[in-house]
C-alpha cells in the first residue's frame, strides 16, 4: 500500500522529513511512503496543489499547507475535516489552531510555527522596549547619536511580508482586518491609526528608512547585520545568521524579544508556519491520518527543532528539552507565540491580501492618505466576500 506526502524537502528540513517518513514506514511494514517533491517557492507549491486537487487527484494523500491556505482548501472541498479521527488538540498554540479551522471545523493540524520577532542591538538598547513609544524613543536616540542610520527596519515591499508587518501594527493598536463574524473592519479607526503610525515611521522624519518600501526579509536582515539600525522586525531564521561573525558586523551584540504593543497592550506577533492536511480524495484517509498524527507528535517536533531549527507548534515542548536544541533563545519566542495573531482565516485570503498590499503600499509611499487607502481597500474586500458568498449577510 502506498501513501504519498508532499511538502518542503530541501536541506535540513528535507533530511529530517525523509528520516521521519522512513521511521513511519518501518513501523508499518505493509506501507510504502513516497515523498512527492514540490518547488520550494510557496507560490509555485500552491499553484501545483491547486492543479492536483482541482483535478480530484488521490495523491498526495497528506499535504503541507501554509497557514493562510487552509481555509481556501477547506472551502473548496479539497481537504478532509478531521473530527472523524478525534484529534487531541489541547496542546497546540491557539493561534495555530485558529488558522487550522474553517467554519468551526478543524481541517489541519499545526506542524511547525513561525512568528514575527523584534531583534535589537543590546549594546545600544540594553533592554527591549515595552511599548511602541519606547521603541520610537530608543530608535531616535540611536539615530541622533550617530550610532545607526535608521532606528527600525521592517519588510515594506508590496508582497505578503508587508501584510505580516501590518497585522502586527494592527494588533498593537487593537485593530484587525476581518472581525470574528467575517466582517471587514480594516477601515475602522484602530486600523487607520495603525497604518498612520506605519506611515509616520517610514516618513521623512521617521525611524524606518524609506528604502524599506522595496525590501523583503533578506534585504532587511543584511542592512541590520551591517549595522544599519538598532531594531529589526524579522522571523526566527535570521538569528543564527546575525550571530555568525564571518558574515555579521553585529554578531554577539544582538538580542531578541517579542514586538511591543501600544499603551499597555500585550506584545504582538504575526503567525507563520505550516500545517498538515489530508486530501479529500485520498484512497487511504485513515492511514493518512496516522501519518499526520505521527508527524505532529511531540517526539517528531522536537527532532525537527533540533535538526531543522523549526519551532514546535506545541507549547508544552517549550521547556528544557528545547534549550540547546534551537539556535534562538526560547523564552522570548514562546512569549511571542503566546500572543501570535493569524492572518484572516478565509478561502479568499489571497485576493484580500492582494488588495491590502496595494492599499498599504500606496499609503506608505505617500500616494494616498491612510484613511482613504483603507476605505477603498475595504470596499473592494467587501465586494470579494459578497461575490464569493462569504459576507456575513451572504449565503455560504
Amino acid at each position: 500500500m502506498a501513501l504519498t506526502f508532499s511538502g518542503s524537502s530541501l536541506g535540513a528540513e528535507g533530511a529530517v522529513l525523509r528520516s521521519q517518513l522512513d521511521r513511519f514506514a518501518a513501523a508499518h511494514p505493509d506501507v510504502r511512503v513516497e515523498l512527492r517533491v514540490t518547488p520550494d517557492s510557496a507560490d509555485q507549491r500552491h499553484q501545483l496543489y491547486v492543479q492536483w486537487l482541482n483535478a480530484q487527484s488521490a495523491a498526495p494523500d497528506v499535504l503541507q499547507l501554509d497557514v493562510v491556505w487552509t481555509a481556501e482548501f477547506a472551502g473548496a472541498g479539497w481537504i478532509l475535516p478531521l473530527e472523524r479521527f478525534a484529534p487531541e488538540v489541547g496542546d497546540f498554540f491557539p493561534a495555530a489552531l485558529e488558522a487550522s479551522r474553517w467554519r468551526s471545523r478543524l481541517y489541519a493540524l499545526p506542524w511547525f510555527v513561525d512568528v514575527g520577532l523584534l531583534y535589537f542591538r543590546n549594546d545600544l538598547a540594553p533592554e527591549p522596549p515595552r511599548t511602541l513609544d519606547e521603541l520610537d524613543r530608543a530608535a531616535r536616540r540611536s539615530i541622533e547619536a550617530g550610532h545607526t542610520r535608521s532606528g527600525l527596519l521592517w519588510q515594506g515591499a508590496r508582497y505578503e511580508g508587508l501584510i505580516a508587518v501590518f497585522v502586527e501594527y494592527l494588533a498593537a493598536f487593537g485593530g484587525g482586518i476581518l472581525g470574528s463574524d467575517g466582517r471587514v473592519i480594516v477601515d475602522e479607526p484602530e486600523a487607520v491609526d495603525a497604518l498612520s503610525r506605519m506611515r509616520r515611521d517610514v516618513g521623512p522624519d521617521g525611524i524606518v528608512t524609506r528604502s524599506a518600501l522595496n525590501w523583503r526579509e533578506e534585504e532587511v536582515r543584511l542592512a541590520f547585520q551591517n549595522g544599519g539600525a538598532v531594531f529589526m522586525r524579522n522571523w526566527p531564521y535570521a538569528w543564527p545568521l546575525l550571530q555568525d561573525p564571518a558574515r555579521s558586523r553585529v554578531a554577539g551584540r544582538v538580542a531578541v524579544a517579542p514586538l511591543p504593543g501600544r499603551d499597555g497592550r500585550p506584545p504582538v506577533a504575526a503567525l507563520g508556519g505550516a500545517q498538515l492536511a489530508i486530501n479529500a480524495h485520498s484512497a487511504h484517509p485513515q492511514l493518512a491520518w496516522m501519518l499526520v498524527e505521527f508527524l505532529t507528535a511531540p517526539e517528531q517536533m522536537l527532532e525537527r527543532a533540533r535538526l531543522a531549527a523549526q519551532l514546535p507548534a506545541r507549547p508544552s515542548l517549550y521547556d528544557e528539552r528545547l534549550d540547546g536544541a534551537l539556535p534562538i533563545p526560547v523564552p522570548p519566542v514562546r512569549q511571542a507565540l503566546e500572543h501570535a495573531v493569524p492572518r484572516p482565516v478565509t478561502p479568499v485570503y489571497s485576493e484580500l491580501s492582494e488588495i491590502l498590499q496595494v492599499a498599504i503600499h500606496r499609503a506608505l509611499s505617500g500616494q494616498q492618505a491612510p484613511a482613504a487607502a483603507l476605505s477603498e481597500a475595504a470596499a473592494a474586500m467587501r465586494n470579494v466576500l459578497a461575490r464569493s458568498g462569504l459576507s456575513p449577510s451572504g449565503t455560504p
